[in-house]
């Protein structure tokens, strides 16, 4: 058995992206900076604005790691009382909206991966002991009715920087799949799969059908070369978060 826990920083991420986006919009001409439209507002990173940034977004990812670690412990104490379960280590822990200091090319760089994930080779020096002759871990999600895959890095990926897409990406924005995917299509689709609500309208805009076929995906990455696949894993149960 594998449990999965995606989660990010509740929020504060989006608006930290939210603020810097107008921050660093108007800052841009100041430094020549030239991009042609606003998602894309940037500055240079040893700038007080660029630093200002980094240090906001760095807040963000604490959050983000510390709200996994705390639900990461729920999900262990539950599994020891109901389960029995005594062993659980965590296989790998990785963000996939996060800016990172990496030396690409006898450089050092900022990486900025937005839905993204670090992806590096075997062999890598930037890897964790445990992975450095595998490869440490890719983890990419599906949805709440499709598998999710583990997968590692290979030595190509450095055309990214070493970087994968994170999860199979979306068909239908979380709008367009509540008003376009009925409830009796979700329930159909999930099949036997566990949920955790009465309710499922609740549940529509994490629906499978709003996203990408995963395996067709995975198979992309793994045909160009980029990673390899470790494990396929199919859902048993979901359990989504609500304010």
């Amino acid at each position: 058995m594998v449990i999965m826990v995606h989660t990010g920083s509740r929020g504060f991420g989006h608006q930290i992206c939210n603020d810097y986006t107008d921050i660093l919009w108007k800052a841009a001409r100041k430094y020549g900076v030239n991009v042609p439209v606003k998602g894309l507002a940037c500055a240079p990173i040893d700038s007080p604005e660029g630093r200002s940034y980094y240090a906001a977004m760095a807040c963000a990812v604490n959050f983000a790691f510390s709200n996994r670690q705390i639900i990461t412990a729920d999900v262990r104490k539950a599994c020891r009382e109901i389960l029995g379960c005594t062993v659980m280590p965590v296989l790998y822990d990785v963000a996939h909206n996060i800016a990172k200091f990496e030396t690409h090319k006898n450089k050092k760089v900022l990486v900025h991966r937005k839905g993204a994930t670090r992806a590096l080779a075997p062999g890598h020096r930037g890897n964790p002991r445990a992975y450095a002759k595998t490869g440490h871990p890719v983890l990419i999600p599906g949805s709440m009715g499709t598998p999710s895959y583990v997968l590692t890095g290979t030595e190509l990926a450095r055309e990214t920087f070493y970087s994968v897409n994170h999860g199979a990406g979306r068909v239908l924005s979380r709008t367009a799949a509540c008003k376009e995917i009925s409830t009796d299509e979700f329930e159909r689709k999930m099949g036997n799969i566990l949920y955790n609500t009465r309710n499922p309208r609740e549940l529509l805009d994490e629906a499978p059908q709003a996203y990408k076929d995963i395996d067709n995906v995975v198979e992309t990455l793994v045909e160009i070369g980029f990673t390899r696949k470790v494990a396929r894993m199919r859902p048993m149960a979901v359990i989504k978060g609500k304010d």
